[in-house]
């Protein structure tokens, strides 16, 4: 027993067991391994001569036209179970639509990154944009495509199911009741915040850089941030957090309580976007205060 104390004693003294952690495990070896990107310039017009570009905008239209197909199939599949029961315990449930959100999310960033990186969601660019990750005219391109991707995708369910459609709700965003209309646009803040936060830090190419060794999907985390949310705001406004899928539904569905609530599935989640972009640029990267 003398013997293998021994051994136990020296083994310790030759291999330290103290890491740096924190900041200090940061700090080591990342000027070697990274440098920080330019910033995207705010007007680039060589992309609109360029193939990959008008490519990365027809990636984001129909991402989001599938989005919007799979996702309003589910809600309404869960309102008609909620209709003819009186609950949702027959069907996926709110569980169920927190899933088919987040998991076709997943599903849709994975396919797409490589294209177009895979926004699927204004707020998103929105978000990304303010952080110069891309520039101007690739903002407002992937914007209007998004949304009518959306549009589409919405308009393609009411096409094959008219009469459902319009006595379902056709998965449209609206303030619930027994909540105000600022109870709605807290929800849609905090919620966009959580999934552009995640978004950031999923993509975040200095910390693929340092965590090299930790394999890490960037898709997974986003879209499971995008299941969290709906779980806990479908009661609240059905959950937006993505202005394309909430336009789509409303020029759809065409409701003047869905049109009436419509500007806060646009004010809030591009709030919650830019306090996150704020937040990852500023706070945690600390890019202003890098010396140059």
């Amino acid at each position: 027993m003398e013997g293998k104390e021994e051994d136990v004693r020296l083994g310790a003294n030759k291999f330290n067991e103290r890491q740096p952690i924190g900041t200090a495990a940061q700090s080591q070896d990342d000027a070697k391994d990274y440098k920080e990107p330019p910033p995207a310039p705010l007007f680039e017009p060589e992309e609109l001569t360029s193939w990959s570009f008008y490519r990365a905008g027809i990636a984001e239209f129909f991402a989001t036209f599938l989005f919007l197909y799979i996702t309003v199939l589910t809600v309404m599949g869960v309102v008609r179970s909620n209709e003819a029961n009186g609950n949702t315990c027959k069907t996926v449930g709110i569980q169920g639509i927190a899933w088919a959100f987040g998991g076709m999310i997943f599903a849709l960033v994975y396919c797409t990154a490589g294209i177009s990186g895979g926004h699927i969601n204004p707020a998103v660019t929105f978000g990304l944009f303010l952080a110069r990750k891309l520039s101007l005219t690739r903002a407002i391109f992937y914007m209007v495509m998004q949304c009518l991707g959306a549009i589409c995708g919405a308009g393609v369910v009411k096409g094959f199911q008219p009469k459902p459609y319009n006595r379902l709700g056709g998965g449209a965003n609206m303030v619930s009741k027994g909540y105000t209309k600022g109870d709605g646009l807290g929800a849609e803040i905090v919620g966009t915040f959580i999934l552009v936060y995640t978004v950031f830090s999923a993509t975040d190419a200095k910390r693929s850089a340092r965590d090299s060794h930790v394999p890490i999907l960037a898709p997974l985390p986003i879209g499971f941030a995008v299941f969290l949310v709906h779980l806990a705001t479908i009661p609240i406004t059905g959950t937006g957090i993505n202005p394309a899928r909430s336009l789509g539904a409303a020029i759809i569905y065409n409701n003047d309580k869905a049109w009436d609530d419509h500007w806060i599935f646009w004010v809030g989640p591009f709030i919650g976007a830019a306090l996150a972009a704020l937040y990852h640029q500023v706070v945690i990267r600390a890019i202003p205060f890098k010396s140059k």
